[in-house]
């Protein structure tokens, strides 16, 4: 009997007589002649059948346990039954936290998302034109990538339940191809590629409009009237239709009272946590109140008086004078997405403010935010929680983004590709970045986009 030693193991074999100085065949510490009869050579064989069937069966046995455990992570128990949990995360491709927090939030704002679920696959035909879409044209270019086309796809592969998660390589791609502030596999701003994001879906949605197709669902819906569009560089798509809003931005000279008046249509609204809350970082902190999302929406309402470097230029003085500055809200969105400044530039850093806000799950009331209130009804003017990023960490180049969002009456926490259920009161204590909120739906009749 002798010891085979090497690769950690320590195994006692039974080794035919005859075999001259046999020692570690398996690891090939030193080799000696063979026998005439071949027995070294029949150990060999012997040594290694004896380690494929040990790693076939090793291997078969964590496949069923990954098996087990993806379909158990799937289930969930309801009143006492079981139900799959149909939500897909998304894997990250190398600091892309950023990238798939957005993409899980706006896969939960049900309108947006099922427009481009619905929207036809990439038509196939012969020759040059082979693989192209036939209602956009505008970003294509010679670059002959669609972000619409891959944007649907990964829409469409996030709630199909099939798989625990699922690779956006081809988005990410496009999104290197047509937006080269995201080029790399640095950590970016979740923000900021939002509103590249949407821009660009923007854009490339409004070669429809320039007489080749127009998508049947925004074709039928007689709530995007030319009354109600918010359009933003041209004609209204999808984006804008759900997430465009309008400001009033009102300017008065302290001088002579001139007042001017000016329409901006906006897709977010980015909102100051005020200077009086930020050293607040927790809920439970027993430092005066705690900073709340309205106190947010007051800040970025209220009048204001310019400094000394941001004098306007009054055309009856004909020369800059201090004024002061109030906005309005002249037209609210279908989804209203409220960012919180959290990174602020200093002299050599930019810095996080990691202040806790108070957000609403539900009834946010935008009416006394409105420009002219009594012409919107009370329904139209309260917003329900439908997703939320959340930003971990100290900078914007560092730490990591997750993403809570509700679907069907249900709480969700996307952290790449884990997904867990979560409770309400995991979601109000997280320290909010980005907030989207739905407008509730009238109780009279079904809603159109």
């Amino acid at each position: 009997m002798s010891n085979c030693r090497g690769s950690g193991l320590n195994r006692q074999w039974n080794i035919p007589q005859g075999v001259p100085d046999w020692r570690g065949y398996r690891c090939d510490d030193f080799v000696v002649n063979d026998t005439k009869l071949g027995l070294v050579q029949k150990v060999r064989e012997h040594l290694q059948n004896l380690e494929n069937s040990a790693f076939t069966a090793d291997r078969h046995r964590k496949r069923k346990l990954l098996e087990n455990s993806s379909l158990n992570s799937k289930l969930l128990k309801v009143n006492g039954s079981t139900t799959a949990i149909c939500a897909t995360g998304l894997r990250n491709l190398g600091n892309t936290c950023f990238m798939n927090a957005i993409l899980q939030s706006l896969s939960n704002i049900e309108q947006f998302c099922c427009y481009f679920k619905e929207l036809p696959a990439v038509e196939l035909r012969n020759g040059k034109t082979a693989g192209r879409r036939t209602y956009h044209t505008r970003s294509q270019g010679d670059n002959n990538v669609s972000l619409v086309e891959e944007f649907r796809k990964t829409l469409c592969a996030l709630w199909q339940g099939s798989q625990t998660a699922f690779s956006p390589e081809s988005l990410f791609y496009v999104v290197w191809k047509i937006m080269p502030n995201f080029r790399g596999y640095q950590q970016q701003d979740a923000h900021e590629f939002m509103r590249y994001l949407l821009d660009h879906l923007h854009l490339e949605l409004q070669g429809g409009f320039n007489g080749v197709s127009c998508s049947p669902i925004l074709q039928e819906n007689s709530t995007l009237s030319a009354s109600n569009k918010c359009c933003i560089n041209g004609a209204s798509t999808v984006v804008t239709a759900i997430f465009g809003g309008i400001l009033q931005n009102e300017v008065n000279c302290l001088i002579c009272g001139t007042e001017s008046r000016k329409f901006d249509p906006f897709l977010d609204l980015s909102l100051d946590i005020p200077s009086q809350f930020r050293n607040k970082r927790s809920k439970n902190q027993e430092n005066g109140p705690v900073c709340s999302l309205r106190d947010c929406l007051r800040s970025f309402t209220d009048l204001e008086e310019l400094d000394e470097t941001e004098l306007y230029m009054c055309h009856k003085c004909k020369k800059k004078q201090k004024s002061t500055k109030k906005f309005w809200i002249q037209k609210l969105p279908k989804v209203l997405c409220l960012h919180l400044k959290r990174f602020h530039w200093t002299a050599y850093l930019r810095n996080k403010v990691d202040t806790y806000v108070e957000f609403p799950l539900r009834g946010l009331d935008m009416k006394c935010y409105l420009l002219e209130p009594e012409n919107s009804g009370p329904e139209n003017c309260l917003y329900d929680l439908a997703a939320v990023v959340v930003h971990h960490g100290s900078g914007v180049g560092s730490g990591h983004y997750t993403a809570y969002a509700t679907h069907e009456g249900r709480w969700f926490h996307f952290n790449d590709s884990t997904v867990t259920l979560t409770e309400e009161d995991t979601v109000v204590k997280a320290k909010a970045y980005i907030l989207f909120y739905a407008e509730r739906q009238a109780r009279a009749g079904p809603d159109k986009l």
